[in-house]
């Protein structure tokens, strides 16, 4: 049977039931009595491993009658549910979302799983308590293996290299009659996150934590510590037999050498693998990054249309042609309807990243030994896919910041007066042109006297300096280049190489953040994103000789002040709107337009476009207005992009160039 053209199908409908799986075993966790999730469960086990056996996949099928038949017992009142049994399930979860886009890649799907079905055949057979014979699956040798890093990975040691750290290949193995795996291995862990930053586990903290793994792990390390050194506090653990530590980057090197020797054998491979190959590049060809793509190139020729667009009303409404203007007014509704389908084409809700969190939290408050209620708020709101592509990785590194540095230890909260369970919200909202992801807590907060002695230390700023800065002005130093601490634990240990990439990532998507915290009570990272449409409906006005472009999704109304509407407080113009004082703001001030020659300073009136952000609202004025329409966003470019309250430009119909506002920047 031919399978190639339903390898689309197979996948989008393979991930669609890996996280129902991933989604309902987090509930039944919580509520292990209850049947019913337990069948959700065995319905997409069972309907995945039908695909996969149908399509040939035989790794998948096995693993996943694997977890069947334990799902059958489970249902049945034969086994009872309980940690391990959920530990186990979602280490088979994880590596059938491994397979999965293995296949997405164009490869056959194929991992070693024995240790898997072991498992889950000895949680069948009535076995809970694994053996080390059972854990074939995580066993490494201290042969070194192929280091695979994502591109987020990648790039935090590269920006921590820059900044004097060095990246090590780490490889510990246990005496083999350790008993307590998973607490050597925790102690190995938080032995070196004293000298520095732990990318990544085999396997990972999961497993480790379980004890889900032979006598050997490796981590990915960034420190400046010597090799010697670090070999003196891994060993200063009880029960280590052996340490082996390498430099990262001699070893991605030889990778690198060994899969160009490796390249012509492929090109020779038989025609069953080629055929394999190719069906990948056609299933790579029909992700949503290449339409991506094709959508991209749409949207650039219908900017076109828009400027064009503008160009003929103007003409129509010069000449006064009833036919040309009834023509271009069908043509603006036609318009109108392509310009929404297109931009609704690229937006796509951030439930689809915030999916992956849940399961991500679980794991780390196991290892941590913390307990953590995740609530997520706001999943449906939608957002760029440009964005959501991007957003994902930054956000994992602010989550395990809030659990790793920010809630306490049960026994700490209980002792400060909190609730054992620390509670972490993951929030989404529209607020203008913008959508807002924010990231709270309710733990320690930030130490601003740690943070600020950091800041002087590093040279960031000076002591005198800094003691006139109010906290909000203290706090963003976390995110500065090279400036966490891997010579001791404090309270900002290991916030400096993370925390400067995710500010990078995000200032690169045109975004900004913003941290508030509270001593003892909490804090909250907000990122700030562009919603990146290239087409806005905005208010022209006119300051003087220049034009200015304002995006309706800021505006509330426009009006008209006659000069004793207009009033004063603590020397600064204000407006009474609907019994609120609203503040004013000249925009030829703040823009430091000069005055035209042809300027009407004799006006009675004053016209004022009324933006809000929030519940904040603020009056911004103006000599007149002109008129909506739909322009085109164009960036400033690299140079320009840091002028105070612009956010890009657009060509106006008749040519000329007007800059677009940035009311968010305007209001206090």
């Amino acid at each position: 049977m031919e399978t190639s053209q339903y390898i689309d199908m197979f996948l989008d409908e393979s991930r669609e039931h890996l996280q129902a799986v991933n989604d309902n075993l987090l509930h039944l966790e919580k509520q292990p009595d209850d049947l019913s999730i337990v069948n959700e469960i065995f319905r997409s086990a069972h309907t995945l491993k039908g695909m996969a056996a149908t399509m040939g996949y035989e790794d998948i099928s096995a693993l996943t009658h694997k977890m069947e038949n334990v799902l059958d017992k489970i249902r049945n009142s034969e086994l009872m549910v309980n940690t391990h049994i959920i530990d186990i399930i979602f280490q088979a979860i994880e590596a059938l979302e491994e397979m999965v886009e293995e296949i997405a890649q164009g490869n056959d799907g194929k991992k070693d799983v024995t240790g898997l079905v072991n498992s889950l055949d000895q949680i069948e057979n009535g076995k809970a308590n694994q053996d080390t014979s059972e854990k074939n699956e995580e066993v490494n040798s201290f042969d070194t293996e192929k280091v695979i890093l994502d591109e987020y990975q990648s790039t935090v040691i590269a920006q921590a290299e820059e900044q004097g750290f060095k990246a090590y290949y780490i490889q510990v193995r246990l005496n083999e009659d350790c008993l307590l795996k998973a607490v050597r291995a925790y102690m190995v862990v938080e032995a070196l996150e004293s000298k520095g930053e732990i990318i990544k586990t085999t396997p990972e903290t999961e497993a480790l934590e379980a004890g889900d793994f032979s006598q050997d792990f490796t981590l990915i390390f960034l420190s400046i510590e010597s090799t010697a050194s670090l070999e003196s506090v891994i060993t200063s653990v009880s029960e280590i037999e052996q340490v082996n530590i390498q430099d990262l980057a001699a070893i991605m090197e030889k990778q690198a050498e060994e899969s160009k020797h490796e390249e012509p054998a492929t090109e020779e491979s038989s025609g069953e693998t080629a055929e394999v190959k190719t069906q990948g590049q056609a299933t790579k060809s029909t992700t949503i990054r290449v339409n991506l793509e094709r959508i991209d190139h749409l949207m650039n020729l219908f900017e076109e249309v828009v400027i064009d667009r503008s160009r003929l009303e103007d003409l129509a409404e010069k000449l006064g042609n009833p036919e040309l203007a009834e023509t271009v007014e069908h043509m603006s509704r036609v318009s109108e309807d392509m310009q929404s389908l297109i931009l609704t084409m690229r937006m796509v809700a951030v439930e689809q990243v915030f999916n992956r969190f849940p399961r991500m939290v679980r794991g780390l408050a196991k290892d941590l030994n913390k307990k953590i209620d995740l609530q997520i708020i706001g999943a449906d709101t939608e957002l760029d896919r440009t964005v959501i592509d991007e957003i994902g990785d930054p956000l994992v590194h602010l989550i395990r910041n809030s659990i790793d540095h920010g809630i306490e230890l049960p026994a700490e909260r209980l002792k400060a007066g909190k609730q054992e369970e620390g509670e972490l919200i993951l929030r989404a909202y529209h607020s203008g042109n913008h959508v807002f992801i924010e990231i709270q807590d309710d733990g320690a907060g930030i130490n601003r006297e740690k943070v600020e002695e950091k800041a002087v230390e590093n040279g960031l700023i000076t002591k005198e300096a800094a003691k006139q800065l109010t906290d909000e002005e203290i706090y963003p130093f976390i995110l500065a280049s090279g400036f966490s601490t891997a010579a001791t634990v404090s309270d900002i240990s290991g916030r400096g190489v993370g925390l400067d990439v995710v500010k990078s990532k995000i200032e690169a998507l045109g975004g900004k953040i913003t941290i508030e915290s509270e001593k003892g009570k909490g804090s909250k990272f907000s990122i700030q994103l562009p919603l990146t449409l290239s087409i806005l409906s905005s208010l022209l006005v006119k300051v003087e000789e220049e034009t200015y472009a304002i995006p309706l999704s800021s505006i509330i109304e426009t009006a008209l002040l006659k000069e004793e509407q207009i009033m004063s407080a603590h020397g600064k113009k204000v407006m009474d709107f609907r019994g609120s004082v609203v503040p004013l703001v000249s925009l030829k001030k703040v823009f430091d337009v000069p005055e035209s020659t042809t300027s009407e300073n004799g006006s009675s009136h004053h016209a004022v476009v009324i933006v809000k952000k929030g519940e904040k609202m603020t009056g911004l004025m103006v000599d007149s207005f002109i008129g909506q329409r739909e322009i085109v966003l164009k960036s400033l470019g690299n140079y320009l992009k840091d002028v105070f309250a612009i956010s890009g430009s657009t060509i106006l119909g008749d040519g000329q160039v007007a800059l677009i506002i940035d009311p968010n920047a305007l209001i206090k």
